[in-house]
């Protein structure tokens, strides 16, 4: 029976890979419509884009503009970003690389194909989710590639998560099967014994598991997925609770690789790049993945965490040319001893997102490293980035301006759009939206309206279409009777020569009104300098702004995604 299941999978495969074949030589439709709403922004110099991509990218600043072609109805992002290269010939040039060596995209194919074999081997059909739990290296790649390949949907995690999480995330996601490391292999092992629907743990590493993933077939077709099939799915970013699972489908990572990838970082074939965030963070799948891999360029991947030496020494060994940074990463890069002795000469730009990035901490970087360093706004449910800075034009403090192919608005509690300069709530819309969340049919309901996502950021829009980010809905706080971005006293805050980091949250004093504590990472500890830290605010921000405790700890808290954890600071 299983011979029998397996050629026929073969033949459908063979089918399938035909019908995607055929679809990747349709004609490319790319219709430029007007915005209604907005007056159109000054061209933007494109000095730091590649010669290629020397051209205005500037969409209107709420912007409807369609930069994407319409996407085909078949449609396999393991087809779109990895077997075109090898059909357009590409099959030779590099693709990943690591210490221990280069793959090119055919080797990456074939990598992929094995993977794919072995989970059809193990049961997994198309729309079963596959949980994958690697470190970042080409079994990472292979495995998510494979995934996609069998019309699967892969659900990327941390390999490192405790056994708990583990357990939690097998139950929500269902999960047929797991891919993970012998590093880790004994906790997801554990896990999955408890687990009503994991029927397999795929070992890499483990020698039976390398030599049957090596003795696979490495030429096999690519599931014809549906452009709305779910394709992966991410989780939110949020700073408090178990993270909701977001429903991503293949369209929404052609269309930001078009929008954003292409259209205003600009990645060519001459690209390499190197990320701070390992690749199970949607930021990174798609900046240190899927844009490279679009663009015929290549990803330098490694396994250890990131850390401002390790940085240093892999940008010397890769000489990336884009950096995928975020803000706790510049800091500690800008802040090291030996960092103005660095060759950061090969990175054309760094991009920074996942948490607001200090218009101090800009600063820091262009003096320290003179690259070109360009803040932006996405989330899991739009797929990545739709505001940006753009090269040649970011301001210190600034998100950007809205991505060519996305529309923002800036709206009222009853979604009414605001004039230029008031803050409000993040509407955008665009082909990147996911399906919703995962068993969360009213928080869907309360994000996801019609073509819109309502994200609970709120930003201002100046009259040059430049957005602002201030905070989340959540997390703003009524001081004295008036709003108080936490973000405006941190970024004060870290430009204070003792401060490491800070964050600052809402607690209750003894008459019960809200209050701003700071907790602070300081590299210069002494007595009075709580006191000269509120000090040091009250002088440069209004007086009901500064912090009435400031308490040191070695290091702020942190979520799954790497973003501070408010939730345990509030709760002291």
């Amino acid at each position: 029976m299983g011979a029998v299941r397996l050629d026929r999978s073969h033949r459908q495969d063979q089918d399938g890979a035909r019908a995607v074949q055929i679809a990747h030589l349709l004609p490319r439709q790319i219709g430029h419509v007007a915005d209604r709403h907005r007056t159109g922004l000054p061209r933007v110099p494109s000095q730091g884009l590649p010669p290629a991509r020397r051209a205005s990218i500037m969409g209107a600043a709420s912007s409807e503009v369609t930069m994407t072609p319409r996407p085909t109805e078949r449609l396999n992002i393991a087809d779109h970003f990895l077997d075109a290269r090898v059909r357009e010939g590409r099959g030779a040039r590099p693709a990943l690389l690591t210490d221990s060596g280069t793959h090119s995209y055919s080797d990456v194919q074939s990598l992929a194909n094995r993977f794919r074999a072995v989970l059809a081997e193990e049961g997994v059909e198309p729309e079963h989710r596959v949980l994958v739990a690697l470190p970042d290296g080409p079994a990472f790649v292979g495995a998510l590639f494979g995934t996609l390949k069998l019309g699967a949907v892969a659900v990327m995690v941390n390999p490192g998560l405790p056994a708990e999480e583990i357990g939690y995330l097998l139950e929500y996601t269902r999960a047929r099967a797991v891919v993970t490391h012998r590093s880790v292999a004994v906790t997801f092992q554990t896990a999955a014994r408890d687990s009503r629907f994991a029927k397999t743990v795929l070992v890499v590493g483990e020698e039976s598991f390398d030599r049957r993933l090596a003795a696979s077939s490495p030429v096999l077709g690519t599931f014809p997925s549906h452009r709305d099939d779910p394709a992966i799915w991410l989780f939110s970013g949020g700073t408090t609770g178990r993270p909701k699972a977001v429903i991503q489908t293949h369209r929404s990572f052609t269309n930001t690789t078009e929008c954003y990838g292409k259209h205003v970082i600009g990645y060519t074939a001459d690209d390499v790049t190197l990320s701070v965030p390992k690749l199970y963070f949607g930021y990174a799948t798609g900046s240190n993945l899927f844009f490279p891999f679009a663009a015929g360029g290549a990803a330098a991947l490694f396994p250890e965490p990131a850390s401002a030496e390790v940085l240093f020494e892999k940008i010397r060994r890769f000489r990336p040319t884009v950096l995928i940074n975020v803000p706790t990463m510049i800091h500690k890069m800008v802040s090291h001893p030996d960092a103005r002795a660095q060759d950061l000469s090969s990175i054309r730009v760094c991009t920074s997102a996942g948490e607001a990035l200090p218009a101090e901490l800009y600063r820091k970087w262009r003096e320290t490293f003179s690259v070109e360093l360009l803040d932006g706004l996405g989330t899991a449910e739009m797929w990545h980035i739709f505001i940006s800075n753009r090269p040649g034009a970011s301001r210190p403090g600034s998100l950007g301006t809205v991505v060519p192919g996305f529309e923002v608005r800036v709206c009222d509690d009853e979604g009414r759009e605001l004039p230029r300069g008031e803050t409000g709530w993040l509407w955008v819309r665009g082909d990147s939206r996911a399906i919703g969340y995962w068993q969360h049919m009213e928080k869907t309901a309360q994000g996801f309206r019609g073509e819109w996502y309502v994200s609970g950021d709120l930003i201002a829009m100046d009259p040059d279409g430049y957005v602002t980010y201030c905070g989340r809905g959540d997390e703003m706080l009524k001081v004295s009777g008036k709003w108080l971005a936490p973000q405006e006293v941190e970024g004060c805050l870290l430009q204070h020569p003792a401060v490491a980091e800070a964050a600052v949250v809402g607690v209750q004093d003894a008459s019960g009104l809200v209050k701003p504590r700071a907790y602070v990472v300081s590299n210069d500890r002494r007595d009075g300098l709580d006191e000269e830290l509120k000090a040091f605010v009250r002088a440069r921000l209004e007086p009901y702004k500064h912090p009435r405790d400031v308490i040191f700890v070695d290091a702020l808290p942190r979520t799954h995604l790497g973003k501070v954890d408010r939730g345990r600071l509030r709760k002291g």
